[in-house]
């Protein structure tokens, strides 16, 4: 079974097929569309944060602005390094913008869940899930596409035959390393409480607001993966990738014209992607809100749980926004602290305190005691890391700068 999605079980007619082809066009053109504003509101909102305009002349208030941007672009000079391996310098951009699109072929992006009902809907009389594949293993699709992205920025820096553009693409790498196995290891912990790899099945375990993620499992690994997934996407406070006072503009100085356009919209897009992935992770997708014994229903039918899902995703895109308005550059070696000595050691005694509760109660142990066990165990290694990153600091401080 290549999927859970019940119109793909079985034999297929050509209305299967068309009910499919329709769901990739509205996929990827609502994601391409959704670039396209998301760049308009990006700048609106910081515009407004700052007390500036920002777009107000191509369009009604200038949200056809990222349109003429994008012709501007298309119909520039592409130039190519005389130093470049053309091929892979060609190559980058669709390897950092490919991937972005793809996360949302597993991405829920509706159905109906109302009364403990699977997301399935009717189109065309047709059962479907409104969402392009449910593989059962989605969840690891997720992690493989959203670690592709950061080989289009090393290939991008590498092939350009230039020194910034290198440095930056190593700073991607390494940021990209740092900060993987944090986000990992909080979607662990999703995994231990939902049983499941598929998407859907994930919604599916978030019928109410104490039973999402975000609550279940304790809000820390939520907050670490919202850390993690900022500094995967090089957004501010982490854009490290391209800090334009220490590489003139990062991994993609040589680009021009569209394949410039490309990791500019790349980043967008993944924004979009990102904010959707953790809907469906820890805020239950496209459940509606459902708090005791009252459900809040739109009553739009089989578009509620859609728009349940874009009001939720459009939350974190203005927590994106504002993350970027307000917070400074860290500095690299900060960077890097947080994420090996702060994030990883955190996120993995956190999915260890979940997995002995998770035991306790497949056990029918004592859960108080073996939560104060796992935190004595816990805190004594905390007292060690904190120990150990002191004694390194204090060596080195007396050991003085290497150059």
């Amino acid at each position: 079974m290549i999927a859970l999605d019940p119109l793909l079980i079985g034999d297929l007619d050509l209305g299967d097929v068309l009910v499919v082809l329709l769901k990739v066009v509205v996929v990827f053109v609502v994601g391409l569309v959704a670039t396209m504003l998301m760049v308009w509101f990006e700048r609106k909102a910081i515009a407004g944060m700052q007390n500036r305009i920002g777009p107000n002349k191509a369009g009604p208030f200038g949200i056809l602005q990222t349109l003429a941007d994008g012709i501007k672009l298309f119909f520039k000079e592409d130039l190519i390094p005389a130093q470049a391996n053309r091929f892979v310098f060609k190559l980058a951009p669709y390897l950092a913008f490919v991937p972005a699109f793809l996360v949302w072929s597993v991405i829920p992006l509706g159905g109906d869940f109302s009364n403990g009902k699977d997301g399935t809907v009717k189109i065309f009389g047709r059962v479907t899930r409104l969402q392009l594949a449910d593989p059962q293993i989605g969840l690891l699709l997720l992690l493989a596409l959203s670690s592709v992205a950061v080989y289009g920025i090393m290939l991008a820096g590498w092939s350009s035959g230039s020194k910034y553009p290198l440095l930056g693409s190593v700073r991607a790498s390494a940021q990209m390393v740092s900060y993987e196995a944090a986000l990992g290891l909080s979607i662990a912990a999703v995994l231990l409480i939902s049983g499941t790899l598929s998407t859907s099945g994930i919604v599916f375990a978030q019928p109410s607001f104490t039973r999402w993620h975000v609550v279940a499992t304790g809000l820390l690994p939520f907050v670490i993966f919202l850390i993690a997934a900022t500094a995967e996407l090089n957004r501010p406070p982490f854009d490290l990738v391209e800090a334009e006072q220490e590489l003139v503009g990062g991994f993609n100085t040589e680009y021009s014209s569209i394949r410039f356009a490309l990791f500019f919209l790349a980043e967008f897009m993944n924004t979009i992607t990102m904010s959707g992935v953790i809907v469906t992770l820890f805020f239950g997708g496209p459940q509606p809100v459902k708090i005791g014994d009252t459900t809040l229903n739109l009553h739009l039918g089989p578009l509620n749980g859609t728009v349940w899902f874009l009001l939720k995703l459009l939350v974190f895109l203005y927590i994106y926004v504002w993350f970027r308005a307000t917070l400074p550059r860290l500095r690299y070696d900060q960077l890097m602290n947080l994420g090996w000595k702060v994030l990883i050691p955190i996120s993995l005694g956190w999915f260890m305190l979940l997995a002995s509760f998770r035991l306790a109660q497949d056990n029918g142990w004592n859960r108080w005691l073996v939560g104060a066990v796992a935190l004595s165990v816990l805190t004594a290694a905390a007292g060690l890391l904190l120990a150990a990153t002191r004694v390194s600091a204090r060596n080195r401080q007396r050991e003085g700068t290497m150059f």
